[in-house]
């Protein structure tokens, strides 16, 4: 179970071979590569011999050593440089930006060309199928094979501390505690997760890592085991923090209950009440405090229920002067103020007038079409998720918004119902901010076959896989399912809402090209 260093005299040429095909990590040149799988040193002896009888090599205490502990529960003696090698890992994996000391005002620039690199591979895909003398065509030759111009990155106000949602998980620890709450260090093979707190971790709030540390306080001084593994039992789960502006925190604690009676659950939630509320993590001025006991790794609250232990059932947060309403598994930007540059500018990017209808296309708790709904006559909100659906009904009643309609339903299957009653409004205009995976395709085909809509703004986290996919059937030639004249990208931008790390918004106009241009 160990990890070798080369420090041998072989040619260029076998060493290379080597580390292609052995799985175990080497530092050859300066650089350490962990390489991946050949089924033939997929076995861990035959590595190992070879290892030592190929190379001059020496056991060495890294990383993988605590990852590849047999008895993962013993106290490991961990070194100073092993501690600061585990955190400088996590760092890489949650904030690489700043793990790579990138100034901000680089960040800014590196997150332009990660934009500009989606709208460049979206050009190619489209070049490939569409006419010369398309508009997609003179676009690409106007802006540096680009599909449509791209604004300056537009920053955060806030860098550090920004999250106002955060999960910390359990497990092993590098004292071998299998009760340490933080992130995962690992790739999640055998026995190499190793739970690392988050203290380093810039973009999170103090107040989150203070309940995450008095959480771990708590959960250690319990008897019940943690649950790490279902079929290995235990019952202390994952735990949530968010927060507002305002310093309101609501908790929620994940608890996996098999094998235990309904009265031992309910002395264990009177115990956190205890330990929180007239406790020692009283300090944490916790407002809602909810427990889930759930035996699957993600539960809705109609498949478990979030049950109140102590305060209020919601806390509020105020964006652009709008109040919203944030319940346990309800949406809500990660970054508030970056929030705010981000729908600013869906406002400046949408072009809204006092007449048009506007389309909110997995519209979530409701937001972006309440922000929305003075400057437009009508706004028509699409959700999926039923529970969103009544936060959205309770956002616009909170901010006296009058206009706004939201169904509970699949957009493919809500869009053609609406065709009777935007057909004769004067402007018919769509926003989407879809998950990180993108639209359906009947999503987007929907969207396409929606004649009235001339105007799309696309609000996507993940610009590429899935995403890729919607722009392209978005603008591709007219098809036997895509009937509708197709839409050309005519500007975007990129917000930052994660600084430190290598994720963006990245907001796209599209506007709906003259059927006698196709």
């Amino acid at each position: 179970q160990m990890v070798y260093s080369t420090t041998t005299k072989m040619a260029a040429s076998s060493r290379k071979f080597f580390a292609c095909v052995s799985h175990v990590s080497f530092d050859i040149a300066g650089v350490t590569s962990t390489v991946s799988r050949c089924l033939f040193f997929q076995h861990q002896r035959l590595r190992r011999l070879l290892a030592t009888s190929c190379v001059n090599a020496r056991p060495i205490t890294s990383f993988r050593r605590l990852q590849c502990s047999i008895n993962p529960g013993e106290p490991q003696n961990v070194t100073d440089d092993e501690v600061e090698a585990i955190h400088d890992r996590l760092l890489r994996k949650v904030i690489p930006l700043y793990w790579m000391k990138m100034p901000y005002e680089d960040q800014l620039k590196f997150k332009y060309h990660e934009a500009a690199h989606a709208l460049k591979t979206l050009a190619r895909r489209l070049a490939a199928i569409s006419p010369p003398d398309s508009p997609i065509m003179r676009q690409i030759q106007e802006n540096g094979g680009m599909c449509c111009p791209l604004d300056p990155t537009k920053p955060s106000p806030v860098t550090e501390g920004y999250r106002n949602k955060s999960t910390f998980s359990i497990n092993r620890g590098l004292d071998g505690n299998r009760k340490t709450v933080g992130m995962f260090a690992g790739t999640g093979r055998r026995y190499n997760i190793i739970c690392v707190p988050a203290d380093r971790c810039i973009n999170m709030p103090e107040s989150h890592l203070q309940v995450a540390q008095l959480y771990q306080q708590y959960i250690r001084s319990s008897p019940l085991p943690p649950c790490i593994l279902f079929h290995h039992g235990g019952h202390w789960r994952e735990i949530t923090i968010r927060t507002n502006r305002a310093g309101d925190k609501m908790v929620i604690i994940t608890f996996y209950p098999k094998g235990l009676s309904q009265e031992e659950i309910e002395a264990e939630k009177d115990k956190l009440v205890e330990f929180f509320i007239h406790g020692p993590g009283k300090i944490c001025n916790i407002s809602s405090l909810y427990f889930q006991a759930s035996e699957k790794t993600r539960s809705t609250h109609l498949e478990a229920p979030f049950q109140l232990l102590h305060g209020e059932p919601y806390i509020y947060e105020t964006c652009l002067g709008r109040q919203f309403r944030i319940s346990p598994e309800a949406f809500f930007q990660t970054n508030t103020l970056g929030a705010e540059v981000l729908y600013q500018t869906i406002a400046e990017f949408s072009g809204v007038t006092p007449g048009a209808t506007l389309l909110d296309i997995c519209c979530g708790t409701g937001t972006i079409g309440i922000m929305l709904a003075n400057s437009v006559e009508k706004v028509i909100g699409v959700e999926v998720v039923s529970q969103a659906v009544e936060d959205a009904k309770v956002n616009a009643v909170l901010n006296d918004v009058e206009n706004a309609e939201f169904l509970c339903g699949k957009a493919e299957d809500v869009l053609p119902g609406l065709k009777p009653e935007v057909q004769d409004t004067p402007e018919l205009l769509a926003v989407v901010d879809p998950p990180r995976g993108g639209l359906h395709a009947k999503v987007t085909r929907a969207i396409r076959n929606c004649l009235p809509l001339k105007r799309l703004v696309y609000v996507s986290c993940k610009p590429r896989g899935e995403t890729m996919r919607n722009f392209i059937e978005l603008c591709r030639p007219p098809t036997q399912k895509m009937q509708g004249p197709p839409f050309v990208p005519v500007r975007a931008v990129p917000v930052d809402l994660f600084p430190h790390t290598s994720h963006i918004e990245l907001i796209i106009l599209f506007e709906r090209q003259e059927a006698e241009t196709v």
